[in-house]
């Protein structure tokens, strides 16, 4: 069927003028020509950060720096043994690279497989190329939903409408004809044409917005960012407890300027929580490795984190809970109209459209348009108004305008029609009205007067697994709102079909309140609603965030995209449209609304353990802190070598951080990172700290003689390792056999130092006698339970 320029001003009852001819575009010559001058739009969208900037950013931290300093100093003056610690973080470091480098080629992998293919016109031919190989003066095709990838100048407009909210903040598309500027980085919400590339590569906004948008990072990650205030503080901290150190081992003491080298940097190394960031990066990174493997891609990673804490999940019925193919089960005439006749004007609309949407690819395949029926012109189906249209020449000769859409849009409120659309609607049929228009397509309101010819009946197919998805986020006191530009009776059906709590409270979103709060309110109290226009699902997310929720909002379509931008986690399925997957966080590329789980899941993981992890690491910080700080105001020599405080870490925090990192958690993410963490750590490094340090100190009333300095290190070296333990026993709660594994493992590997000979030499570590060592572990005893006491009463008194 042929198509002319929806901007010239055509009455359709007049015969049509000659179709204009279509622009060809570049010929191969031609393109061939502007690649070899490198005028291609070749800017990579990475999904990830090149390897030079993985080991950059693991490898130039700040800790790195002081760690790798004190490394240095201690291979000079001291044995091997007390330069453990730099060998440690030499592995972390470089298990760092290594996670991150495999989750940049999941990334890669998956962002290819989820890349926009944008259609060219090439001697006259569409051809799909991939983004980076639109060259300068391409002629790109559009149709609904595409995203507009370079700036460029429309050559072709049929009825277009662009939305240019992501670049201008006006909601409004806005109507494109010939001669008009394209910009890179809006989306086509109705209608088709085509525009000449104008600006490719670095030179089109697009190119900025994606790469910019796409990149492997962590910022704006509560998380993350919690962890970067806690490390600003243990800085703080570091830099005065450090300074006086030395100045106490060094100048007070007098000692041995090696031996005193040593055990100065035994107290700053253990302040540094140097795993925490690692642990982060790799628990963030196996995140994105699993949801790969399930053909999910994480454009921006905090979304992993974002979508755990998501209390409300808003669902777009059509592509979500339904597939998008539909099927035409029943005609209905109405008004004694001929039903032949209505299966060519059927026909003849679905071939109206050279990109239709679900509804009417159905009527496409089910009726087919005569070859002497031609379209003068076309009206394409925008969210906003509910409804498309066209004007033909039919094959008599004859004109005329028909439209299709909604019935309770397209018909006065007290049609007796609707009574019966109503009834098929409540069986979560989905019912389109054809009706004849009494004017032009160019009038106001042409759906004004229209004249009801024959209802469409459509069923749309369930998604398989939406009922188990439904059931999981109520399992999960996540709350589903289903949001539908649908019929709402329609759609409360299908909902009640996929078991959701409150479908049968369905609301029509035409009648919702426009403030904000009372919008909220209806949002609160019901959970499905249907004829919601675009710009009420961004109003929709907006009144639910105003109430404290965190909002995540999945969709497919086109006048789903403002709803995803504003939502604190935007979901596309793959098969969306190119604008969809561009705003989203997280795109689904296997189309499977039951992947979402597995999201959610994996974010729990993330958190949930980081908190965990993280009290461990910040105890031992504050318990260094603490001890040196006694150090420093009682006047006597650091308790520990390096050598003892990497032992310590390995066994009480390393290896059991590593472990309870990667483990299952399903608990909701709950917001205030730090205050979560803090409330733990202070009182329990505090009291480790302490009880450390009596123990020191009745060790050295109790030793005399040579070997006393050693004996009286083993003894506090217990004591710590003892209430370390305990704050492990805690943290790892609630238990299951593997728990209990590593915490026994973890005994047994202290155990085995203070027992086997060459390993008591190596770390120095020998416990003498039996009253200061049986004092040392209840010294430990009473200290672990202070921190049994202390965490239960911050668990109901200091809520986070």
């Amino acid at each position: 069927m042929t198509h002319i320029d929806a901007g010239a001003e055509l009455d359709p009852v007049h015969p049509v003028p000659p179709p204009v001819s279509r622009a060809t575009g570049l010929t191969a010559a031609e393109v061939a020509e502007r690649v070899e001058r490198g005028e291609v739009n070749d800017v990579p969208v990475r999904s990830s950060r090149s390897l030079g900037e993985i080991i950059r950013a693991n490898v130039f931290t700040r800790f790195n720096a002081i760690i790798g300093v004190l490394w240095v100093i201690m291979l000079f003056v001291a044995p091997i043994q007390d330069s453990l610690f730099g060998f440690v973080i030499v592995a972390n470091t470089a298990i760092g690279i290594i996670q991150e480098w495999r989750a940049k080629k999941t990334l890669d992998s998956l962002a290819v497989l989820g890349e926009a293919k944008p259609t060219v016109r090439r001697d006259g031919r569409a051809t799909e190329v991939s983004t980076s190989e639109i060259v300068l003066g391409d002629l790109v095709e559009l149709g609904p939903g595409d995203k507009i990838m370079v700036d460029g100048e429309t050559v072709e407009a049929d009825s277009l409408e662009v939305d240019e909210s992501l670049l201008t903040g006006e909601a409004d598309p806005v109507v494109k004809k010939p001669g008009d500027k394209m910009m890179s980085g809006s989306f086509v919400v109705a209608g088709g044409g085509a525009f000449t590339a104008t600006k490719v590569g670095r030179e089109a906004y697009a190119a900025q917005l994606a790469e910019e948008a796409s990149r492997f990072t962590l910022v704006h990650s509560e998380l993350r960012s919690g962890i970067s205030t806690i490390l600003k503080y243990v800085t703080w901290l570091m830099v005065p407890t450090s300074i006086g150190l030395v100045i106490s081992q060094l100048v007070v003491k007098n000692d041995d300027f090696s031996e005193s080298v040593a055990y100065t940097v035994g107290g700053i190394v253990p302040m540094i929580p140097e795993g925490l960031v690692l642990l982060t990066s790799v628990a963030f990174a196996i995140g994105v490795i699993r949801l790969g493997r399930k053909q999910c891609l994480v454009q921006e990673l905090p979304a992993i984190e974002g979508l755990a804490r998501v209390d409300t999940v808003c669902l777009d019925k059509t592509g979500t809970l339904t597939e998008g193919g539909m099927d035409v089960t029943e005609l209905r005439p109405l008004n004694d109209a001929d039903e032949n006749h209505i299966r060519e004007v059927l026909g003849a609309l679905g071939e109206s459209d050279p990109r239709p949407n679900a509804s009417l690819q159905a009527i496409l395949d089910a009726y087919a348009a005569r070859a002497d029926w031609r379209c003068t012109q076309s009206m394409p189906f925008s969210s906003a108004r509910k409804y498309s249209g066209a004007a033909f020449s039919e094959g008599d000769g004859s004109t005329s305008v028909w439209l299709l859409g909604a019935p309770d849009v397209l018909l006065p409120e007290d049609d007796p029609v609707l009574t019966e659309v109503e009834e098929l609607n409540e069986q979560g049929l989905r019912v389109l009205l054809l009706a004849r228009a009494s004017g032009g397509l160019d009038d106001s309101d042409v759906a004004a007067g229209a004249h009801a010819t024959a209802l469409v009946v459509l069923e749309q197919r369930l998604r398989p697994d939406a009922a188990d998805t439904l059931r999981y986020f109520e399992e999960q006191d996540v709350r589903a709102k289903v949001i539908s530009g649908d019929n709402a009776v329609s759609v409360g059906a299908v909902a009640a079909k996929l078991g959701l709590p409150g479908a049968e409270n369905t609301v029509d979103a035409r009648k919702l309140p426009a403030e904000r709060d009372d919008m909220a309110e209806a949002l609160d109290g019901h959970a499905v609603f249907g004829r919601v226009t675009p710009q009420q699902k961004r109003d929709m997310v907006g009144a639910l965030q105003s109430r404290g929720h965190t909002v995540a909002m999945t969709g497919d379509g086109v006048n789903d995209v403002l709803a995803l931008k504003d939502a604190d986690i935007g979901v596309s399925m793959g098969s969306g449209s190119e604008a969809t997957r561009a705003v989203a966080q997280i795109v689904l590329l296997n189309n499977s609304f039951a992947t979402l789980p597995s999201v959610v899941a994996e974010g729990r993981r993330v958190i949930g353990n980081i908190t965990r992890v993280a009290t461990l690491f910040l105890v031992k910080t504050v318990y260094s802190v603490i001890i040196a700080l006694l150090v420093v105001c009682a006047q006597v020599e650091y308790i520990f070598l390096p050598r003892h405080l990497t032992l310590l870490s390995t066994l009480t925090i390393g290896v059991p951080a590593f472990f309870l990192a990667l483990a299952p958690n399903k608990e909701r993410a709950k917001p205030h990172f730090v205050r979560r963490v803090m409330r733990y750590a202070i009182p329990g490094g505090v009291i480790a700290g302490i009880a450390t340090f009596v123990t020191y100190l009745l060790a050295m009333h109790h030793y005399e003689g040579a070997g006393a300095r050693e004996a009286e290190t083993s003894a506090a070296t217990l004591a710590l390792f003892l209430i370390a333990m305990w704050v492990l026993a805690i943290i790892a709660r609630p238990y299951t056999w593997w728990r209990l594994g590593l915490i026994g493992a973890m005994g047994l590997g202290f155990l085995l130092v203070l027992t086997v000979p060459w390993l008591q030499e190596f770390f120095q570590l020998k416990l003498v006698g039996t009253v200061m060592p049986w004092a040392a572990v209840a010294i430990a005893a009473v200290a672990s339970l202070a921190v049994e006491v202390i965490y239960r009463w911050v668990d109901r008194r200091v809520p986070a």
